[in-house]
């Protein structure tokens, strides 16, 4: 091989025919650049992993491009790439709205058609600043000020349009694909600073095949029927208002099935070993200082004043959990100790990133902190695997994957600290027998972390679960035990949530189930409906049977039609529906009607019997 040869005549040496970037050495690169005849290259063809991000990249260009031949003055800002698509951010006079989506797709077909040749130009950083500043994009050139470089790169589309882009790209504007489609828009900070220009935000999709779009769409589709605002709505659970941003108001239905969960979660922790406590909400500033959280999390923090002292209101519970752990004097025979709380907790999440019960600011995790000594690390990994297995099991997710993620470019402690702490976390995985991807680099700030996904009926993941290994916090508090030595030891602590929030798992749960939760979950199980009112004494001699059962039972006897009975019970997501009428009365039987339409006539004890074992929590 040619000491100098591109990724193009590798290509056409290799007889590789439809590859659209390539990786040599581990980095993605533009099938231009290139190749040293001793590098390792990987083609990057449709099926690669890399693939659709790559050519999802180019799209958002195209739309950028776009946008700038139908809006001249428009500056452009970021285009990234994100989960099932991606956006581009715009300053324009003219406002972009969805009816004018299909112009913008328009545009952008025709400089698919083009063909522009898109090529990467590397030039110093004061001449692309100077470039980007004569060409009035004033975003491009600031990101470029602030980037610690000597030179950066830029794309062209021919020479009509050009984006500041570390790359790699489709060779031309043609080998983009056709199935793409604009979503949505939205508004948002430049750089995230409410103090800053607000843009507009065009969000998009692209695919590969129209059977790719296609099912992307209709789960789309799906997934705004299962969203859990409008079911909760429908349910009755809860709601969100303005006065009290990111928190939530739990109504009756909404606060049964909250604590029959926290409750379900109690009875699993308390059997595995766990006490509970409860911290304080509020906690001096100085702890949080001593604790690392006031440099690392400060501008997530709510802060109260009183007495001349500054207070936050706890964004997480560890420190207080701490606090309980260093109140008596602990040996090595009494590790280790399980320390669980269902801690509210508030974050000062950026109002742009709230969404219903998913993101919200007022919190309650299903916390705990597990105080251990080094060898006992592997063990109490183990034991909290197989509990979060069981927990999500019943809870309907008979599997999960697993993220290992290592240490973070900010971090505290020191090398060898963090090499023992993931080499004893990577052991302990392994030895439970669950497979993990490597999430590099997005471990705490003060240990490394496995994270769990869930991924629901529609196919979506969701991080839910964490195990944390800190070898930090403990020191810096002063929590320590008396080993066999007879000398003072700080214990390991071990973070761990396996639903991560209470109302982010009922959001979860909601769209899983499209409302129709296991019936031990559902605040109401059983509707007692009448089809006329002189059968009112009779369902409500049913009602009490069935309530003193301990089924959470409704009776309805309103003088409407059974229909519209059923009806209204069905949008609620009720489980099951009891009917009585003449006929069930007469001949003393229940006639049931399930969630699918399908109904069951039978004995009166037998209706209540089968009831009462669909109702049953699973076994903890």
């Amino acid at each position: 091989m040619s000491s100098k040869i591109s990724g193009f005549d590798l290509m056409k040496h290799n007889g590789v025919k439809k590859a659209i970037a390539m990786v040599v050495d581990g980095v993605a690169l533009d099938l231009s650049a290139i190749v040293s005849e001793d590098a390792v290259v990987e083609f990057v063809t449709e099926e690669h992993p890399l693939a659709l991000g790559i050519m999802r990249h180019t799209t958002s260009h195209v739309m950028a491009h776009a946008l700038k031949e139908l809006w001249p003055n428009a500056k452009i800002a970021i285009g990234p790439v994100i989960d099932n698509g991606f956006y581009y951010d715009i300053s324009c006079d003219h406002q972009i709205t969805p009816e004018l989506f299909d112009k913008i797709e328009k545009k952008m077909r025709e400089i698919i058609k083009r063909n522009y040749t898109i090529t990467r130009e590397i030039m110093s950083k004061d001449d692309a600043i100077e470039m980007f500043t004569d060409c009035e994009e004033p975003f491009k050139a600031e990101l470029i000020q602030d980037l610690n470089v000597e030179n950066v790169s830029v794309y062209w589309h021919g020479d009509t349009f050009v984006d500041l882009c570390r790359g790699p790209h489709l060779s031309k504007t043609g080998k983009v694909s056709p199935y793409f489609k604009l979503m949505k828009i939205a508004g948002a900070y430049w750089r995230g600073d409410s103090k800053r220009n607000m843009l507009q935000r065009i969000y998009a999709t692209s695919w590969f095949t129209k059977e790719d779009l296609d099912r992307y769409l209709l789960n789309l589709a799906e997934a705004e029927r299962r969203d859990h605002r409008r079911i909760a709505k429908e349910m009755d659970l809860f709601h969100m208002q303005e006065e009290s941003p990111g928190c939530i108001f739990w109504h009756p239905k909404g606060w049964t099935m909250y604590n029959i969960l926290k409750d379900y979660i109690k009875q699993c922790i308390h059997k595995d070993g766990y006490v509970e406590v409860c911290t304080p909400q509020m906690i001096d500033r100085s702890l949080w200082e001593a604790s690392g959280h006031w440099e690392k999390y400060r501008e997530h923090m709510f802060i109260a004043e009183s007495d001349g002292r500054i207070l936050a209101i706890k964004p997480m519970n560890c420190p207080g959990a701490v606090q309980i752990f260093k109140q008596g004097v602990k040996s090595y025979r009494d590790l280790p100790i399980r320390i669980a709380e269902f801690g509210c907790c508030h974050r000062n999440e950026p109002s742009g990133a709230l969404y219903g019960a998913m993101r919200v600011r007022g919190f309650t995790q299903d916390d705990a902190h597990i105080f251990c000594t080094l060898e006992q690390i592997n063990s109490e990994t183990k034991k909290f695997c197989l509990l979060l297995a069981k927990v999500y099991k019943d809870l309907g997710f008979d599997t999960f994957s697993v993220k290992f993620s290592d240490r973070p470019e900010k971090r505290t402690g020191s090398d060898e600290v963090w090499d023992l702490a993931e080499d004893l976390l990577k052991k302990a995985t392994i030895e439970s027998g669950l497979d993990f991807t490597l999430n590099k680099g997005e471990g705490a700030f003060y240990g490394p972390k496995l994270e769990f996904v869930l991924k629901d009926k529609i196919g979506r993941e969701w991080q839910c679960g964490t195990l944390q290994v800190d070898f930090q916090l403990p020191e810096k508090l002063g929590a320590w035990y008396t080993g066999e030595d007879g000398q003072k030891h700080h214990p390991i602590m071990l973070h761990r949530a396996i639903l991560g929030s209470l109302e982010r798992f009922i959001g979860i749960l909601l769209e899983h189930y499209a409302g129709r939760v296991p019936m031990w979950l559902s605040p109401v199980q059983v509707i007692v409906a009448t089809i006329t009112n002189d059968l009112d004494n009779h369902a409500m001699e049913i009602f009490r049977k069935l309530d003193q059962l301990g089924l959470r039972t409704e009776l309805d006897t309103r003088s409407e039609k059974i229909s519209y009975k059923i009806r209204a019970h069905v949008i609620d997501k009720t489980p099951i529906i009891v009917v009585i009428g003449a006929e069930e009365e007469k001949q003393d039987n229940l006639t049931l009607r399930y969630p699918n339409g399908n109904q069951k006539t039978m004995p009166t004890d037998e209706a209540i019997a089968k009831i009462r074992e669909m109702c049953q929590p699973p076994v903890v």
